[in-house]
């Protein structure tokens, strides 16, 4: 499968670290021009220092609407935008306070609604553009030790699904992603908040899994290039006809026979 992406300039919302970097990257590979961003300058010129291709990068909080609006002022245009930008972390449930919620909702939600709507209407114009939300298998199986992480990518889920009636016919397509337990370093630190902080790496993933991710068929966690292989695919030529879907990249870890 060839995936040509020169001529495309790639937003990837933090994608200094993680799954965001490993799409920034592999966006690079196929030959589009990418922007990673990230919250601080010093972290976003080490994520550009290690990649290669033609990548650039802008230092924006896009949580906030200065963040965005200065994005906007360095990034006028996008053909390729993926709201990779997310938050997690446990909880238990009846202690998730109201600060909490509406933390979550402003990064993992408002985000990606604030992105869209700034690169939306050049997409539609010229009538070609991708639109990517990365969600996750806990917007289908919401967890219990992190209900609040859960609620906001089931609500990014309905966010990818409007816009992409928004756009219908325009030759513009947005979907989400549902990745599933993947390996980054944030995950590490999150497995270890759940398992025996003594136990080597290997052994804490493989409890990690038993306990509190049993269905997964890999019975691994996702490296973050397989999560990247599908956004190129879904940013390409080639998933012109994938629109208003939620295409699982999950490990086989939510118990559906349908997307």
């Amino acid at each position: 499968m060839n995936i040509d992406l020169r001529g495309r300039t790639a937003l990837v919302t933090g994608s200094t670290q993680g799954i965001g970097l490993a799409i920034a990257e592999d966006l690079a590979a196929a030959g589009a021009r990418v922007v990673v961003n990230g919250r601080t300058q010093e972290r976003v010129d080490a994520a550009v220092a290690g990649l290669s291709g033609d990548v650039v990068g802008v230092a924006a909080d896009v949580a906030t609407d200065d963040g965005v609006a200065a994005l906007a002022r360095a990034l006028p245009d996008v053909d390729i935008l993926v709201n990779n930008l997310g938050i997690f972390g446990a909880t238990p449930a009846r202690e998730i306070t109201d600060e909490q919620w509406r933390k979550y909702f402003e990064v993992n939600v408002l985000a990606a609604a604030r992105l869209i709507r700034t690169y939306l209407p050049a997409m539609t114009e010229r009538g070609w553009g991708r639109v990517i939300q990365i969600a996750s298998d806990s917007a289908l199986v919401i967890p219990e030790e992190m209900i609040h992480y859960g609620v906001s990518k089931t609500a990014l889920l309905a966010l990818s699904r409007g816009f992409a009636k928004d756009t219908a016919g325009t030759g513009v397509t947005v979907n989400s992603v549902i990745a599933g337990p993947t390996h980054t370093a944030g995950v590490e630190d999150f497995v270890y908040q759940l398992v025996d902080k003594s136990l080597p790496w290997e052994q804490a993933q493989r409890e990690f899994m038993r306990a509190h991710r049993p269905q997964s068929l890999l019975q691994r966690l996702i490296e973050p290039a397989e999560i990247a292989h599908l956004v190129t695919y879904l940013a390409s030529p080639l998933a012109s006809a994938t629109t208003g879907a939620a295409v699982r990249v999950d490990g086989g870890y939510v118990d559906s026979i349908v997307p």
